[in-house]
């Protein structure tokens, strides 16, 4: 199986081509394709007449992909967008599986100009679509005190967002921050010396998720990917913080559960049936060997689902 040394480890290979049924081919879609580490292991693993679909928002990482995806020719299929729109992009196309890998790739992080890193001096940029106008300069110097501290609490989970809030308004009446290095030296003064990494961190988190609106698309694009499934075809996400695997647990319970009437009705009047099976009780986590090896993946977290048969429609009422 092929790593991607270089541009990004990929987390969890082994158990995300397995509940996605690689092995027997079939038409896949990677929705976050990346440098496409995930999409070459599946393509090397399928037979021959495997079809691979990669969506992605990231030029730099659709151009990666696309190299190391060349030897396939065409048998892959690239395009650039957002999985929150993929039913529109993917017209009339059904897929016998999907996997969404989340969050930031080992390239965006280790870019200086992308401005991901808290570890590396660069622009407050944090863009995963460079033709976004939002960026994390941006939304520091338009955001109040008040809007500022409800993403770092909300999406960063700060217990100093207010704190810190306030020194970054304090600051930008003098001059706006420019640069990931002050962005992170204004974080560790404002909060205690003990919890100065854990706040960077945290901040840094609730930045990006606000300026590339990733809880949103998350929620809309789970139900547009389960809908262009084919039936029994399986869903894969790798998510890597609570707050991404919360909104994912709480979409697959939702599409596994059936009849919501009152309890003591003698005959259901809902008419829902489940739409998807659950095929991981909990969610998988990458083992000691495969976190010694690649140190990025050990919060990654995993969950599929399988749609059932007649599982594009919720149910209608009787």
């Amino acid at each position: 199986m092929t790593g991607e040394a270089g541009y990004h480890t990929p987390a969890m290979p082994r158990q995300a081509l397995e509940l996605l049924g690689a092995a027997s081919g079939g038409d896949f879609l990677d929705a976050t394709v990346g440098g496409g580490g995930h999409s070459r292991a599946l393509m090397e693993l399928a037979p021959h007449d495997t079809k691979l679909f990669g969506l992605d928002r990231d030029g730099e990482a659709l151009a990666e992909a696309a190299r190391k995806l060349s030897v396939f020719g065409k048998r892959v299929r690239l395009e650039r967008g957002n999985f929150r729109g993929a039913a529109g992009i993917f017209r009339d196309i059904e897929f016998d599986g999907v996997l969404l890998d989340l969050g930031v790739s080992s390239h965006q992080f280790d870019t200086p100009q992308r401005g991901f890193s808290c570890d590396r001096d660069g622009p407050l940029d944090m863009r995963m679509d460079s033709r976004e106008k939002t960026t994390a300069a941006h939304l520091l110097e338009a955001s109040d005190e008040d809007e500022l501290a409800r993403i770092f609490r909300r999406w960063g989970e700060s217990k100093y967002n207010r704190r810190i809030a306030r020194k970054i308004v304090e600051q930008r009446r003098e001059k706006p921050l420019q640069s990931t290095a002050e962005l992170a030296d204004l974080i560790r003064k404002a909060v205690p010396r003990q919890s100065e990494r854990k706040n960077v961190v945290q901040v840094f988190q609730a930045i990006r998720i606000a300026v590339n609106d990733e809880l949103a698309a998350l929620q809309e694009g789970l139900e547009q990917l389960f809908g262009i499934l084919k039936s029994d075809g399986r869903l894969v996400v790798i998510s890597y913080h609570s707050l991404e695997d919360r909104i994912v647990k709480r979409c697959f319970v939702e599409l596994a559960s059936g009849c919501v009437c009152p309890k003591g009705l003698p005959l259901c009047a809902c008419g829902r049936k489940p739409r998807a099976e659950i095929l991981t009780r909990k969610p998988l986590r990458p083992d000691t060997a495969e976190v010694e090896s690649n140190p990025r993946s050990r919060s990654a977290l995993l969950r599929a689902v399988r749609k059932l048969a007649g599982g594009d429609s919720a149910g209608e009422q009787a």
